[in-house]
């Protein structure tokens, strides 16, 4: 009953959410005198503050409609390539010159570990230059009717191997955090099976490959707690009136809770500065607050299936680094893995997954030769900046987009990357 709980709080402030914004509106308005004081920039503050805390914040959009181009600005435009019931593959098509050589193509596997693949617009705008770029648009599971069935990490896999046959040959793919493991283990059963689909690289950021090792907080967490105790204790059902209602979920608000409980101090400190910069007057810092906050605080349901297999498979038993992780049924070999280039790239300062864990991929896929593999880890940054930031754009993009050049079909023999390290 805690999500029904959590509905009807939610719906009961609604009134007091339409009356803050309504006392914000009248105190920051610039013909109200109170608005050039202190006092009523401070109830504006007051109100905006509350009105933010107690909303839900709906799915983000992308917003890119420009990039450039050899040197040149051009028009983007988002669509979608290929769709399920719990996904759609999202292309942001450039408006390029007629005739143009092709840029590769670059799959972005984006996590579906709470929040939208919003997140990684900041990703997907720094390869957009360099990069005919798809991304994974996962479905919030609240939003999913109950007859469409289950999806859980078999079928995650089999969505993946899905999208490189739509994409066909020569197609790059990049596992931001969570999907490092699903992505590894679809090209290990594309390679066990001679599929002529697989990528031509796999780029793996910031994954939980094995989180034996350097295990963080996140990890730890997950070991000490049995699948019966998360099973019992986080897996709700979606209450009426969500489309999804009655299926078993993980739902969003848990996890954001999560999330926050890991800093909250720094959190409190962010809003109460937030409050401040109101008050000042300070529109800059203020609209960065309400940027970061909108994209950070939208959050969805993972179905519980989904959920519960991932942690039991990756936290728990640690199932792909000890050789036992099974698709469906039948073991899931990374030896396999032959033909595709390897790129891993970690954060010295990830709290989310450890150093070390990611670049275990590379002792997994001992079969891949050994200039066909590399590994990166960028320096003063957290689990965020892996994917995302000024030095993801100044550092690891290069590297990535020289190691796809590297060993893309293009290239007529491989050759050690000029700008990444030999594993």
């Amino acid at each position: 009953m805690f999500y029904q709980l959590y509905e009807s709080t939610h719906a009961a402030l609604q009134p007091a959410r339409a009356y803050a914004d309504a006392v914000k509106l009248f105190y920051s308005n610039p013909l109200n005198p109170f608005s050039h004081m202190p006092l009523g920039r401070s109830v504006a503050a007051m109100a905006e503050l509350f009105e933010r805390t107690t909303r839900r914040y709906g799915k983000p959009a992308f917003g890119l409609d420009k990039t450039v181009v050899d040197w040149q600005p051009v028009a983007v435009t988002e669509k979608v390539a290929w769709s399920r019931p719990f996904c759609n593959l999202i292309r942001f098509e450039r408006d390029l010159p007629a005739g143009r050589r092709p840029d590769p193509k670059l799959l972005i596997v984006a996590p579906m570990s709470g929040h939208y693949a919003t997140l990684l617009r900041g990703t997907v705008e720094a390869m957009l230059p360099h990069a005919d770029v798809y991304i994974t648009d996962w479905a919030d599971a609240r939003m999913v009717p109950v007859t469409e069935g289950k999806f859980d990490l078999d079928d995650y896999i089999d969505y993946v191997i899905d999208m490189f046959h739509a994409l066909g040959p020569d197609t790059h793919v990049m596992a931001v955090c969570q999907p490092s493991v699903p992505v590894l283990a679809a090209v290990a059963v594309m390679e066990a099976r001679g599929d002529r689909f697989a990528p031509s690289t796999m780029t793996l950021m910031g994954g939980p490959i094995d989180t034996r090792r350097n295990p963080t907080a996140v990890n730890e967490l997950a070991e000490k707690k049995s699948i019966d105790w998360f099973r019992n204790n986080v897996i709700m059902q979606v209450p009426w009136p969500a489309p999804g209602f009655t299926r078993d979920v993980y739902p969003g608000f848990l996890q954001l809770s999560g999330f926050m409980t890991m800093n909250l101090d720094r959190h409190i400190i962010a809003h109460k500065d937030f409050f401040m910069h109101l008050v000042k007057n300070d529109g800059d810092s203020a609209e960065k607050h309400r940027d970061f906050y909108d994209e950070y605080l939208a959050v969805m349901d993972l179905t519980a299936e989904f959920y519960l297999q991932t942690v039991d498979t990756v936290f728990v038993r640690h199932a792909l680094p000890k050789g036992e992780m099974t698709h469906r049924g039948q073991p899931v070999d990374t030896s396999a893995i032959r033909n595709v280039a390897l790129f891993t790239v970690e954060g010295e300062n990830d709290d989310i997954s450890g150093l070390g864990q990611t670049q275990a991929a590379h002792d997994l896929c001992r079969n891949i030769p050994g200039e066909m593999k590399a590994h990166y880890m960028q320096p003063a940054v957290g689990h965020y900046g892996v994917f995302n930031g000024s030095r993801f754009r100044a550092e690891i993009v290069p590297r990535i987009v020289d190691f796809m050049a590297s060993y893309g079909a293009s290239a007529r023999k491989p050759a050690k990357p000029r700008l990444v390290r030999k594993a």
